[in-house]
């Protein structure tokens, strides 16, 4: 459609990554499909990359911000589950994982951190959304 029709925001949930165990061949094409959908795609504000802070970002995830930082598509982390982390831990957690996107070209400054299950930074990423598409 036109520009003017478009909603004023969409909210697109990609494929789960992490527990991924499928064949090679699988990955390689769901990394395909996942690049050409992303680059390009102009309407495209901001990816939220949800990471498990249980393990923080492991590889899979760095292969995900590799890709999204060569797709130039500006990413902001969200740190998942810190219920279930001691909470001394979790501003150490953001801190290493600031460390870690610093010098990444696509990413966005300041990570996220929530709890689904307490109901901790749902509204601060709420807020970040709404932020990000100026409303």
């Amino acid at each position: 459609g036109q520009a003017g029709d478009l909603p004023p925001m969409a909210l697109v949930d990609m494929p789960g990554y992490g527990y991924a165990q499928a064949p090679k061949e699988n990955v390689d094409a769901w990394t395909k499909l996942v690049f050409d959908y992303l680059r390009g795609r102009a309407t495209l504000q901001r990816v939220y990359v949800l990471i498990d802070s249980r393990h923080g970002i492991k590889k899979n995830d760095e292969d995900v911000l590799d890709l999204l930082d060569k797709a130039a598509v500006s990413y902001q982390i969200v740190l998942t589950k810190t219920d279930k982390i001691k909470d001394p831990a979790v501003p150490r957690l953001i801190a290493e994982t600031l460390e870690k996107i610093r010098k990444r070209p696509a990413a966005y400054p300041e990570v996220l951190s929530t709890s689904s299950e307490k109901g901790r930074g749902l509204d601060e990423l709420r807020a970040e959304i709404m932020k990000t598409i100026g409303r």
